[in-house]
């Protein structure tokens, strides 16, 4: 007589496997909710190309790391290298591009072009790491260490106190700078401090998950949230919450469903774009009623 044995379900697996699943899915949370946070900044101040030669550069700062390890015998730790990079881009991006008569446009060009195909060709010369690589630049890795997901909470707690503690500054200095100059505000030590809070999360959140999902939780929460017209804070809050669903939510997404993390939750990030763009409308007609 014969006898068939059943395989688990996805849901029965994930459920005798949460201890190996916890770790990837807390981090992408938590990211997508910093990420979150700071991408109101990124939107409003139409840094949103700031943001991709960021994470580009993040991804090129892994690839040294490594590349520096197998060919020069220099042990760096790859999360130093990506946040290194990603924090001197950022300061690097604040630079006036008038003086070099460029454009800040050009000047963002090329930073995400030089970043990108550096990071290609540096990671053609270590093939040892190419899974990481992969991982890195395209979101493809499902495990996240202890040490990555230490990084990204500790980096994430103490960059939302800070952001929570100075945010009336923060965002006086982000959407009205001369009103900010004329009330005494130290302008540009706010704009450093924001500007170097996305290049330290950029640069740990995209050696967990890869620069793909971490440049869409740095952009498209933001937009999600602004399709609703809210007020400034709520907009904030709203951003935050969007991150980490689409952090958490397109982890879920691609184990259940045999995807890619990273491109699960990037296109998650733009379904909810889509779905704020549908709530909008529906919201329209009534308010216009009241």
């Amino acid at each position: 007589m014969e006898t068939t044995l059943l395989e688990p379900s996805k849901w029965e697996q994930f459920q005798a496997g949460w201890e190996l699943f916890r770790d990837p899915i807390l981090c992408a949370l938590i990211a997508g909710c910093v990420l979150g946070f700071l991408s109101v900044y990124v939107v409003l101040r139409r840094m949103v190309f700031v943001s991709a030669a960021v994470t580009n550069t993040a991804g090129l700062g892994v690839a040294l790391a490594f590349f520096a390890e197998i060919h020069l015998g220099v042990h760096v730790d790859p999360l130093i290298g990506a946040v290194v990079l990603s924090v001197a881009a950022t300061l690097l991006l604040m630079v006036e591009p008038a003086r070099l008569r460029l454009s800040r446009e050009s000047l963002l060009g090329c930073a995400f072009a030089f970043a990108g195909g550096a990071a290609i060709l540096v990671g053609d010369r270590i093939a040892q790491e190419a899974h990481d690589i992969q991982g890195i630049l395209f979101g493809t890795a499902v495990l996240v260490t202890p040490d990555q997901l230490q990084a990204v909470a500790v980096a994430g707690a103490v960059l939302m106190v800070l952001h929570l503690w100075w945010f009336r500054g923060i965002a006086f200095v982000s959407f009205d700078r001369v009103g900010a100059t004329v009330q005494g505000l130290p302008v540009k030590m706010l704009d450093t401090v924001l500007m170097v809070s996305i290049g330290i999360m950029v640069g740990v959140c995209a050696r967990a998950l890869g620069a793909l999902p971490v440049f869409a939780f740095s952009t498209l929460s933001a937009i999600a949230a602004l399709v609703l017209d809210l007020r400034l804070p709520w907009t904030f809050f709203t951003a935050t919450v969007l991150g980490g669903i689409a952090g958490a939510g397109g982890y879920l997404f691609a184990y259940f469903y045999d995807f890619p993390v990273g491109g699960s939750q990037t296109v998650l990030s733009g379904v909810l774009v889509l779905l704020m763009m549908l709530v909008r409308l529906v919201q329209v007609p009534f308010k216009r009623r009241a």
